[in-house]
């Protein structure tokens, strides 16, 4: 029998592996450009660095937040010589909290490089430019935000409660004292949060905090064990203090401690009041969506005969004022409990030109009974995957205008390529300036049948 030959090392097919770079190493980099996303992009030593916080053309100091073969993903620490388009970042916790990735660009910059997103994903992915771009649709750029949530966690080793936003590139919590893209009406309330929940007698038992303010201020919230009758009378005295209605989120859905208080927003144009309950899906920045409603009602040009479709219709933000516009809306939403709001919103509107139904909209559109008579137009505000099944059938439906509403450039272009096939063209285009301070894109575009 051969002698067994120990200690050989065997080199991989590939070559020898390159080190990973350790999480938390510093490294000087020369910013090449910046990506689709608003981070800067450098290259050094075959690999290419992603670096938040950081603009074209600077060399800054990066510290990385984890690595991935040839990527490295950082964040800026410190610029060395800094771009002439570099502002001053007007929040304490920039560079640290992850939710304004881009506040150190000047608004007027932020919506060009949102622009520039949208372009080069219609370009690069469906080939497509539309016929006009649309002047973007913006509003304030601080104390826009009408909806919050809070992340809550009680470190068991500290012993102490985290409370604030998730830092950037990492499940930490960021402390925070104040949020200037918070509407005023909030901000109090998230100056005197963190020492408030300190104060109850259960930290380990507490979840996320969600902040709304509409047609009432609103704090939710979450726990895991049941609440101390001592906690509950704290978190009552806090929203008494603030005149906020207070929510509680345990097992099920959450519920109003005062199930007599309503809870909603107003679409002030169309003089309409919508219900919403905390966890319900609604758009953060009231002024720009009043503007987007305005905006696709415009474009898609209802007229007072027609029969309109709106897919993912969610509270009937689109739908409603659709309603009082055309001879009948369909409005199609996934989820059970919205179909349920959403309809119960147009009654208490005195709207009865609309019928609402649930649909798995992630699948092709069937033979619903609600398709079968077809639609003038369609409305559709899809989510970040977007709504490639749906699209697919749309020409069938007899729609010669289309309103797509997007919250992510890459699936629109995705899904511009299939309603091309359909003899679809892309008439107009134009970015929405739902979140200022962030690299989110979100876009309205309006197809016309050829």
């Amino acid at each position: 029998m051969a002698k067994p030959v120990r200690g050989l090392r065997f080199q991989p097919s590939g070559g020898s592996r390159a080190a990973q770079i350790p999480v938390g190493k510093k490294q000087r980099l020369t910013i090449e450009r910046l990506a689709n996303d608003g981070r800067g992009i450098a290259f050094l030593e075959g690999r290419t660095w992603f670096v938040v916080g950081a603009l074209a053309g600077e060399e800054v100091e990066a510290r990385v937040l984890g690595a991935h073969g040839k990527v490295v993903e950082a964040r800026t620490e410190r610029v060395f010589s800094a771009s002439d388009l570099r502002r001053p970042a007007p929040c304490a916790h920039a560079g640290r909290c992850g939710g304004c990735s881009v506040q150190h660009l000047p608004h007027d910059e932020q919506l060009a490089l949102k622009q520039r997103m949208l372009a080069e994903q219609l370009s690069r992915v469906a080939g497509v430019e539309p016929e006009e771009w649309a002047a973007p649709l913006s509003g304030p750029e601080f104390g826009y935000r009408r909806r919050a949530r809070v992340a809550v966690r009680w470190d068991a080793k500290a012993k102490k409660l985290e409370v604030g936003f998730r830092a950037a590139g990492s499940q930490d919590i960021v402390a925070i004292d104040e949020c200037p893209v918070l509407v005023q009406p909030l901000q109090p309330i998230m100056s005197r949060l963190p020492a408030m929940l300190q104060r109850l007698s259960k930290p380990q038992a507490l979840g996320h905090v969600e902040l709304f303010s509409g047609s009432a201020i609103a704090v939710l919230q979450r726990h895991m064990a049941p609440l101390s009758a001592a906690d509950l009378e704290i978190l009552q005295a806090f929203c008494a203090f603030h005149e906020a209605q207070l929510w509680l989120h345990g097992e099920g859905e959450p519920q109003p401690v005062d199930p007599d208080q309503a809870l909603g927003y107003r679409l002030e144009p169309w003089n309409l009041q919508l219900a919403y309950r905390p966890g319900d899906f609604v758009q953060v920045n009231a002024g720009v969506n009043e503007a987007m409603v305005a905006q696709a009602l415009e474009w898609l040009a209802p007229q007072a005969d027609e029969r309109v479709l709106d897919l993912f219709c969610g509270l009937g933000n689109f739908a409603l004022p659709l309603a009082q516009n055309v001879r009948e809306v369909v409005a199609v939403e996934g989820v059970a409990t919205m179909v349920a709001r959403a309809a119960e919103n147009a009654a208490s509107n005195n709207l009865h030109n609309t019928r609402f139904f649930q649909a798995d909209l992630s699948q092709p559109l069937s033979d619903a009974e609600w398709a079968r008579e077809g639609f003038s137009a369609v409305l559709l505000d899809p989510p970040r995957d977007g709504a490639f099944e749906v699209v697919r059938k749309l020409a069938s439906l007899g729609a010669k205008r289309l309103v797509y509403v997007s919250c992510n450039p890459a699936t629109l272009a995705r899904d511009t390529v299939e309603l091309v096939k359909q003899g679809y063209r892309l008439k107009r285009a134009g970015i929405l300036d739902m979140f200022p301070q962030t690299a989110h894109v979100e876009a309205m575009a309006l197809f016309e049948a050829s």
